[in-house]
């Protein structure tokens, strides 16, 4: 499923691809959220559609952010790990409702 995948930075867009594969970037986040090292190691979508690095989450003592190799220069500001889950499990939540309005069972995707 593809759909536009927008970041943004205080009411800003910064970056935005149209036809990005957000079932399977919810599907890595779970994977992300569920693994061993969870809040402790950043994330970095790598898939078959996306080249590795155009979605990335990095901590640092200040806290989480977004970024992406689009955008080498621009991270978002950091963000509280509760305040970066909570934004992961409302994307989730969406791509969820469209892939089920699709009429395809979301079940695919690992529960965060």
């Amino acid at each position: 499923m593809e759909a536009e995948l927008s970041v943004w930075e205080e009411a800003r867009m910064v970056w935005s691809e149209m036809a990005f594969p957000v079932a399977e970037l919810a599907y890595h986040l779970a994977l992300w959220l569920q693994g061993p090292a969870v809040g402790q190691e950043g994330f970095e979508l790598d898939s078959m559609q996306a080249g590795a690095g155009l979605i990335r989450i990095e901590g640092s003592d200040e806290g989480w952010r977004i970024g992406s190799n689009l955008t080498p220069a621009f991270w978002t500001s950091p963000v509280a790990w509760d305040v970066l889950v909570a934004e992961i499990k409302q994307f989730d939540r969406s791509v969820r409702e469209g892939v089920a309005a699709m009429g395809i069972e979301p079940s695919f995707i690992p529960e965060v």
